[in-house]
């Protein structure tokens, strides 16, 4: 069975929901997050020596990284679901979208995150992060157009890792002017199986208000 390194309010909620949807069995393994710090236990550095989730096990295999989590769950079990035939232009932009989502789309956010803590230090680098952080979601926004998921009309694990990027945005109140993709957030929040990882991991910091 699947095992899932999952840490609370972090991108490991979204390789909960990829199991869910694609209805595998699993088991999850819970950390949770140092109440004044934000920080993951220490516990989570016996399962990787840098302490991140999510991590998979699946047997002997350890897999680590979002996207290749992703990847490898849908290749090994979703049967010709949730991702574009290989081989196909559709499966090479599904791909881009896969390392986009941690590779480009999340750097602006996490720096956002760490130089809004060092307070007026960080003044000068605050509107050239902004100004990255809203022309990555513009450009997503701009790919999504009126589709309901990224590839087409279909969920595919393109938009299992846009997820979390999106529920950050619209938490932070940054989708006023990409109505969009601010209902796309909702769109993908309203999945059955988005829902029921959501109700038993609750409280979960970025779940939008209905």
């Amino acid at each position: 069975m699947l095992t899932v390194h999952h840490l609370n309010d972090s991108r490991s909620q979204r390789i909960l929901w990829l199991c869910e949807e694609l209805g595998i069995p699993y088991r999850t393994v819970d950390y949770t997050r140092d109440a004044v710090t934000r920080l993951a236990p220490p516990g989570l550095k016996d399962v990787h020596p840098l302490g991140k989730s999510p991590v998979i096990e699946d047997g002997s295999l350890r897999v680590t990284e979002s996207g290749a989590i992703t990847d490898y769950i849908i290749r090994t079990y979703g049967k010709g679901r949730m991702m574009p035939k290989p081989g196909t232009a559709d499966h090479e932009k599904y791909l881009e979208w896969l390392h986009f989502a941690e590779g480009s789309a999340m750097l602006p956010f996490m720096l956002a995150l760490y130089t809004g803590r060092l307070g007026e230090a960080a003044a000068p680098l605050l509107p050239r992060i902004e100004e990255q952080v809203m022309s990555h979601l513009a450009f997503i926004d701009s790919e999504l157009g009126d589709k309901p998921f990224l590839m087409g009309d279909e969920l595919t694990g393109a938009d299992i890792m846009m997820s979390f990027v999106a529920e950050i945005a619209a938490v932070q109140g940054k989708l006023s002017s990409l109505p969009r993709l601010l209902a796309y957030a909702r769109r993908l929040q309203a999945r059955p199986a988005w829902i029921a990882v959501a109700d038993r991991t609750a409280p979960y910091s970025f779940r939008l208000p209905k």
